[in-house]
């Protein structure tokens, strides 16, 4: 699998991870700000919460490493949890905002 393909894949794992309270996928969202494949096949994910006082800021991160390590190939796991720059709704994609009816 190419980088560009596990990249692909982990996509698709962080699309069926979502905040509990909010019932749209952490993908587009907007939390995931980068996703980086290093050799060999080791996933580095930055992402953010919506608030620092997220009652999930524990579940979501797991529940994200948890999804991409059992993506077939994925050798190691990394989510670093960052509030810089702070979460804006910004950030959502076309498909959030029309589901959180900010359109």
């Amino acid at each position: 699998m190419t980088d560009e393909e596990l990249k692909e894949q982990v996509v698709l794992a962080l699309k069926a991870v979502y905040d509990p309270e909010i019932p749209v996928d952490v993908y587009e969202l907007g939390l995931i700000y980068d996703i980086k494949i290093f050799p060999i096949n080791n996933v580095y994910i930055l992402m953010t919460l919506t608030s620092p006082s997220c009652p999930s800021a524990g579940s979501i991160p797991a529940e994200i490493e948890e999804k991409v390590r059992a993506i077939d190939g994925v050798n190691d796991v990394s989510v670093e949890l960052t509030f810089d720059p702070p979460y804006s709704t910004e950030l959502m994609s076309e498909v959030a905002k029309l589901e959180l009816g900010f359109m």
